[in-house]
């Protein structure tokens, strides 16, 4: 191949890259602008790709609209709490599975990635019934239980890969210097596979986060809501323009803020629990 073909496939390359990332953020762009835009000019006829003005009124009307400080604090604290609650649960599930040899690990280990496939709505009327009868209906709770137990499984057979890589001879040298096995656990294997286990902490959080089935059903009012359910919330309000748009994209500009920080302080983790994994 000569250098002409070369240049001709780079540049080739290039422009489907760039129109992939075009493709790909400009969705994000026009929820922005929408929601910055004012409500009068957000249905110009041609479309405003680069308006001139700029308002927070959206910003304001969306606060007041919906109990948006109590429905942001449920968020948080329900991504939070299970995205925590899941890594600590399976960084312990995952290592018995590979470090501990006992009679049907196996066949545990197939039933807990069966349960991956599992459609969570079909789980929603036994959990409900559940609920109801030890009073975590309306709680966030509740809820954390439920979606710690839905994100569990894929995050156990993730870090089971993980921890295998870890030789085993670290951990038997450390026994014999007289280590007991919660401080392999935590001071050997814990820092070799962080890598893992912030990356599977981060998208347990965005998959906590987006979740609406969950706080829709076992939410009742504002002290158990989350943000997913408010913009379901505004999103039923009628307006000259049939939805109203301008609430929403604020509401969804709101939501992704969060989102962006969290992989933006832990991107370096990511790229190592990704690429190289967990041995240094």
């Amino acid at each position: 191949m000569d250098f002409e073909d070369r240049r001709t496939n780079l540049l080739v390359t290039y422009a489907l890259l760039v129109l992939y990332v075009f493709v790909t953020l400009f969705p994000f762009y026009w929820i922005f602008i929408s929601s910055v835009t004012p409500k009068h000019k957000l249905f110009s006829i041609p479309p405003l790709y680069f308006p001139r003005y700029f308002t927070m009124e959206n910003f304001s009307r969306m606060i007041n609209n919906i109990p948006f400080y109590a429905y942001l604090r449920n968020s948080l604290w329900f991504s939070l709490s299970s995205s925590a609650i899941s890594v600590l649960l399976s960084f312990f599930a995952a290592y018995a599975f590979a470090r501990i040899r006992f009679r049907g690990s196996n066949v545990l280990l197939l039933l807990f990635l069966m349960s991956i496939a599992l459609p969570p709505i079909t789980t929603v009327i036994p959990l409900y019934e559940l609920y109801g009868r030890v009073n975590l209906l309306n709680k966030i709770e509740g809820m954390v239980v439920a979606m710690s137990s839905l994100i569990t499984p894929f995050t156990i057979w993730v870090l089971i890969a993980f921890i295998k890589q870890v030789p085993v001879e670290i951990e038997e040298a450390a026994a014999i210097d007289g280590a007991g096995f919660f401080r392999i656990l935590f001071r050997i294997s814990l820092p070799l596979i962080l890598p893992a286990v912030g990356t599977m902490f981060v998208i347990n959080f965005i998959t906590s986060w987006n979740e609406l089935l969950y706080p829709l059903v076992f939410g009742v009012d504002a002290k158990s809501k989350t943000l997913t359910v408010g913009l379901t919330e505004v999103a039923l309000e009628s307006t000259a323009y049939g939805k109203p748009w301008d609430l929403m994209s604020a509401l969804s500009v709101v939501m992704i803020i969060p989102v962006v920080v969290l992989v933006i302080i832990f991107q370096r983790t990511i790229v190592e629990g990704l690429t190289r994994g967990a041995i240094k």
